[in-house]
């Protein structure tokens, strides 16, 4: 059976999209038009009827405390649902403070809790310190289909994450300061729900994390498929190249 469209649901593009992360939608959709892979793209806004069954990719990006603030009663109305389709496996891609909501809460600096809806066994903590910087993590252990074994980016964040139970890393950090920002591990992964502090936006210049999800979503929709057809990715991984370069010699800053 051809592979006809997948969809994606890109969760409160208005109020959750810093750091130019509305690009990682951008990376999904024009690397499977250039497979020939239809792609549904749907904008979810607070209050709109959505159905996750129907979604083969969730994208969530980062927001201010204010952002988070807005959509965390719509979000945990959909808590629910969103919970279950991650058991049977659906992909998620959830950047900074999208990645937060997702975990069990996030306290405020100044003591408020904004509660999550609990698929990453995971809590945030603000801090009186922000992490910023480039940032390089070791993903081997992910055992993806690539010979980029890093992914890179640019963090800013001043909540600490902190993981539990089944939820593991998505990497160890190389360059940069990670979830806790004690230069340890960086990000969180749950079945095929991913959690990441790496802002730039992320995907453009790690391709291969890209396609991991584009294939999760793929086998999960149509059932175990080929490997998909290889695109030309020399300026991705330049710039990925170039962005390792410019970590070990950039400052990181943590203020």
């Amino acid at each position: 059976m051809p592979i006809q469209k997948l969809t994606i649901f890109h969760l409160y593009p208005d109020a959750m999209n810093l750091y130019g992360d509305r690009g990682n939608v951008i990376t999904l959709v024009r690397r499977m038009h250039e497979r020939a892979i239809d792609v549904d793209l749907i904008e979810i806004k607070r209050g709109d009827k959505a159905d996750f069954k129907y979604a083969d990719i969730v994208f969530i990006g980062g927001g201010q405390d204010r952002g988070q603030r807005v959509i965390t009663p719509d979000l945990a109305r959909r808590g629910k649902q969103i919970k279950s389709e991650v058991e049977k496996g659906l992909v998620c891609l959830t950047v900074c403070g999208g990645f937060q909501l997702f975990g069990k809460y996030f306290k405020t600096s100044g003591g408020e809790i904004l509660e999550g809806i609990s698929v990453f066994d995971a809590c945030t903590v603000g801090s009186d310190k922000r992490c910023i910087g480039n940032i390089v993590i070791d993903i081997s252990a992910q055992k993806w289909r690539s010979d980029l074994k890093t992914l890179i980016g640019f963090e800013n964040h001043s909540g600490l994450t902190y993981l539990e139970g089944n939820t593991k890393p998505l990497g160890k950090v190389l360059t940069g300061y990670g979830n806790t920002g004690d230069r340890t591990y960086e990000g969180a992964v749950y079945k095929n729900c991913f959690g990441t502090y790496l802002h730039g936006p992320v995907l453009p210049k790690n391709p291969q994390f890209a396609d991991h999800l584009i294939q999760t979503a793929i086998n999960r929709r149509y059932g175990s498929w080929a490997p998909m057809k290889k695109i030309d990715d020399s300026v991705e991984i330049a710039a990925h190249k170039a962005a390792i370069t410019r970590a070990k010699t950039a400052k990181t800053i943590h203020i």
